[in-house]
């Protein structure tokens, strides 16, 4: 059993230190557009209001992929921060090397065990050890349509495949560009996740959890890059290389209809002055209604030296105060990761991402999204990134790329 810092002495100066001044915490994330920004405040803010400064170092990249380039580096240089924003299956990765700290003695003391979701935890424990903690459960299966084009389309929330088409072809004969979009793969893939979990829950769950091979390479998987190819007809020539919360602008600004995104693109809206209701609709893929597909930022807690274990696990307390976790998730558009936290605080879109999270955790229809590394890990997930841009793209049609995701899938295992 691999050796954790929860030594006396470690405890001993956690009780003692954690309202010192003059501590500090360095912190790598990639939330740096607008929204994402202004969510990260409040938690800087609150530590600065214990006495603790904050070393901030993004890295810019909505999947977070260059943001691990850059851990890798430090970490390897014996240099790790002293917390890094991380998404499922890499916080697993990190903790089987050994490179994460301890929070069991913080999370004890406050109870997380009791208000943390289950489905979190299976990526906030290693070994039955706290070492990172959620500050959010994002759901991925979201439209966030302009308000005044859906009501010159004749205001119907589209609930099936077809009114979805049909929407977006009004959108075209009103001169916008119908689907905002960002050609980057993770932004791909979470389209793609959307449209998989349309196709039935069971599907999804054959498909991106199971990895059964009869699933991805069947007639329905098949359907999938077929809507996908449709899907790609309503994009402008400018899309390659977008990031994502530029592809929200379009459709803040009434340039472009709808965005296929997850809930951190509301951040961008409500920075932008705009309520829900009256300036932007929020509503679930159609064909996923009561089905909920997540991911969860979390904090992963680095082995650090023990002065530094003080400001981290005060952190982590932070983190985890129900007071931040709803001023942090009514910012950044997501919802709480714990299960007590009111909802008084939140818009309409955020008190229905809190109650239809809860109703999908208790019906058995909370996925792990695929595209945000939270149903296999990152091998896996890179290989279907690829097939599903390739065929996004026009590389392949939906017979061939249904044989290369099979093929890919199975090479990634």
């Amino acid at each position: 059993m691999r050796k954790f810092l929860t030594t006396t002495a470690v405890t001993l100066t956690m009780m003692a230190g954690l309202a010192q001044a003059a501590e500090n915490v360095e912190v790598l994330h990639w939330w740096t557009s607008g929204g994402e920004a202004a969510a990260l405040d409040v938690l800087k803010k609150d530590l600065e209001g214990k006495g603790i400064s904050w070393t901030d170092m993004p890295v810019a990249g909505g999947g977070g992929t260059e943001a691990m380039t850059v851990l890798r580096a430090r970490v390897t240089a014996g240099n790790a921060p002293t917390a890094v924003q991380m998404l499922g299956f890499d916080i697993l990765d990190w903790a089987k090397e050994g490179a994460l700290g301890n929070l069991d003695d913080i999370a004890a003391k406050e109870g997380w065990d009791k208000v943390i979701p289950t489905a979190l935890q299976q990526f906030s424990k290693y070994d039955g050890h706290w070492i990172a903690a959620p500050v959010n459960v994002h759901s991925t299966n979201w439209l966030w349509i302009n308000k005044a084009a859906l009501e010159k389309a004749g205001g119907k929330e589209p609930t099936n495949w077809d009114e979805l088409v049909a929407l977006l072809d009004n959108f075209k004969a009103q001169g916008i560009t119908p689907v905002a979009h960002g050609g980057q793969p993770w932004q791909d893939a979470t389209i793609f996740d959307a449209v998989v979990l349309s196709l039935g829950n069971d599907f999804y769950k054959q498909a991106f959890i199971d990895l059964d091979p009869a699933a991805l390479s069947g007639d329905k998987m098949k359907e999938a890059f077929d809507r996908m190819a449709k899907l790609r007809t309503y994009v402008d020539d400018n899309f390659s290389g977008r990031d994502w919360n530029l592809a929200s602008a379009m459709v803040i600004e009434g340039k472009a209809g709808v965005q296929f995104m997850g809930d951190w693109a509301k951040g961008e809206f409500i920075k932008a002055g705009k309520k829900p209701g009256s300036d932007f609709v929020c509503m679930r893929f159609p064909g996923t209604q009561g089905s909920v597909t997540f991911n969860s930022d979390q904090f992963a807690m680095f082995k650090v030296s023990d002065d530094k274990v003080p400001a981290q696990l005060q952190m982590a307390s932070a983190i985890e105060s129900p007071a931040f976790q709803s001023a942090f998730n009514v910012v950044k558009g997501s919802a709480p990761a714990r299960t007590d936290v009111s909802d008084e605080a939140f818009d309409d879109c955020g008190k229905k991402a809190i109650k239809d999270l809860a109703e999908a955790n208790t019906s058995g229809t909370l996925f792990g999204s695929m595209a945000h590394g939270h149903a296999n890990p990152a091998a896996v997930k890179n290989a279907i990134y690829d097939v599903v841009t390739r065929a996004f793209n026009g590389e392949l049609n939906s017979d061939e790329a249904v044989k290369e995701l099979a093929a890919a899938v199975e090479g990634a295992k």
